[in-house]
């Protein structure tokens, strides 16, 4: 398979013809054909989600898993996708929804812990890729307002350099701690580092209530989750709800790698789209469909950012070099 990324159509053309000169299989031909046609459609999605974008007054980001993969993050894509980021659970016969569910904490804290620390430990040490930064010098070039709403639990946009009172976790943070039981509705940011035997998936120190000496565990909403405290969630949904009040139109919705398993952040973006004709960009390099006149782009987070703001260079709108 030949892939090229970030590289002109005209030097794509070259390097396929020098292939199929030393080696001339009918194959190539059709696979040149098929990636030119590709590389057309796209830089046209790129235009319109530009012109989108340049036309606007607010913009809200939505974000998935997929958001983070191209920062080295994993999207736990099916068991196979959560055995390849752990391989160690797949020999435990155990699955990503078997991995994050709060009983764990109950049953065995050490365990429970093992998945949660390592995720603290990835999240803490990846760095946001550039296209976090597009977005920020998308916002800051056209004067929008903006809102992010996210269902990762990562604090990727955070340390992107994105305003905590202009975010919406929808499913918490995982930097942010709670007590189990819960003895009260506190929750305490988490500065702890937790070492795990990367063997068994079993942490070595496990975190506690400072109120009832109990077991806590991360402030994000697990599968079959009853005790999780929603509080701060809540309020960055009020804060969410009061910004769309008073937000200016037109507002263009910026949807980056969210998946259809769980589908809040699709059905978020959608309905934006009929409540305040919002037009909605669906990046994703699997579920991408939408009708128009929303804008499907069958790309990764980065890719699909980079050729939006490469046709807004080729408009002289937006800048190269200005961050």
């Amino acid at each position: 398979m030949v892939i090229f990324a970030g590289i002109s159509r005209s030097c794509v053309e070259l390097i396929y013809d020098h292939i199929f000169n030393l080696n001339p299989v009918p194959f190539l031909k059709i696979q040149r054909e098929g990636f030119l046609k590709t590389m057309d459609n796209l830089t046209g999605l790129f235009k319109e989600a530009a012109m989108a974008i340049k036309n606007s007054r607010t913009m809200i980001i939505t974000a998935g898993a997929g958001a983070g993969v191209d920062s080295g993050l994993p999207d736990y894509r099916g068991d196979k996708g959560f055995w390849k980021a752990y391989p160690m659970y797949e020999k435990l016969g155990i699955n990503y929804y078997d991995a994050a569910n709060p009983v764990h904490f109950g049953d065995d804290p050490a365990f429970g812990w093992g998945f949660y620390a390592h995720r603290i430990d990835l999240y803490r040490r990846t760095l946001p890729h550039q296209g976090f930064g597009l977005l920020q010098e998308w916002i800051k070039h056209y004067g929008m307002d903006y809102f992010v709403v996210t269902s990762n639990v990562d604090g990727q946009f955070q340390k992107a350099g994105f305003p905590e009172k202009s975010i919406f976790e929808v499913h918490g943070s995982i930097h942010y701690l709670q007590c189990t039981v819960p003895c009260s509705y506190d929750i305490w940011e988490n500065t702890e580092e937790i070492p795990v035997d990367l063997s068994t998936m079993r942490a070595r120190k496990i975190l506690r209530c400072p109120r009832c000496g109990a077991v806590s565990r991360p402030n994000v909403l697990m599968f079959g989750d009853f005790s999780w405290i929603s509080n701060r969630s809540d309020r960055q949904r009020s804060s969410y709800h009061s910004f769309l009040k008073n937000c200016p139109s037109p507002m263009v919705v910026v949807e980056i790698g969210a998946g259809t398993v769980i589908s809040t952040i699709r059905n978020m973006g959608e309905s934006l789209g009929r409540t305040y004709k919002a037009r909605l960009i669906r990046i994703n390099p699997r579920d991408y469909r939408i009708s128009p006149p929303h804008i499907s782009i069958p790309c990764g987070a980065l890719e699909g950012l980079t050729g939006i703001q490469n046709a807004l260079w080729s408009t002289g709108t937006c800048g190269a070099g200005t961050f």
